[in-house]
C-alpha cells in the first residue's frame, strides 16, 4: 500500500538543450523540497547540461 504524498517520489530530469531528453530518478522531499537542477550527460548532443526537475 503506498502513500499518497510519497517521501521519495519519481520525477523526471528533462534536458535544457531542448533534445527532449530525460532521465527518471527519485528525491528525498524532505532533504530538498525545491526543485532539483543536476548536469549530466546528454547523448543526442555528446554534452553534459543542465536538467531540471519536471512534474
Amino acid at each position: 500500500m503506498a502513500k499518497d504524498r510519497d517521501v521519495r517520489p519519481i520525477i523526471k530530469l528533462k534536458s535544457t538543450a531542448g533534445t527532449g531528453f530525460t532521465y527518471v530518478t527519485r528525491k528525498n522531499r524532505r532533504n530538498t523540497p525545491d526543485r532539483l537542477v543536476l548536469k549530466k550527460y546528454d547523448p543526442k548532443i555528446r554534452q553534459h547540461v543542465e536538467f531540471r526537475e519536471e512534474r
